[in-house]
């Protein structure tokens, strides 16, 4: 059983919360859990909040379906990062030669997939 969850305009760049992801992926999600917990990126707590949720959608998911799911029983099996949108600000920053570079803000969307272990075996 699959269920996933999607945080759409994190606030951060995507190349940041990529490295992040990287540490999960694959893992238990107690496992997952822990190295979120002392991870100190900034990235960590939203990660960290896309994976409980998908771990609420599996619950919920089985539930409905009328099937025991384990929760420690659950893998991350699929996370990734993608581009969002980039906010261009009304501030400047100095730059060489007399130039202004203007601030940018960027954003992520983040997925996380959770499975049971029999699914990933099969």
């Amino acid at each position: 059983m699959e269920a996933h969850a999607v945080a759409k305009y994190i606030k951060g760049s995507a190349q940041k919360a990529k490295l992040v992801i990287d540490t999960i992926r694959g893992r238990n999600v107690s496992d997952a859990l822990a190295v979120l917990k002392f991870t100190n990126k900034r990235a960590a707590r939203p990660v960290e909040k896309v994976l409980r949720s998908a771990i609420a959608n599996a619950v919920q998911k089985a539930d409905k379906d009328n099937i025991s799911v384990d929760v420690e029983k659950l893998v991350v099996s699929n996370c990734h990062v993608d581009i969002g949108i980039t906010k261009w600000r009304r501030r400047v920053r100095p730059a060489p030669m007399g130039r202004a570079y203007r601030e940018r803000r960027h954003y992520c969307h983040i997925t996380v997939v959770v499975s049971s272990e029999s699914a990933k075996a099969k």
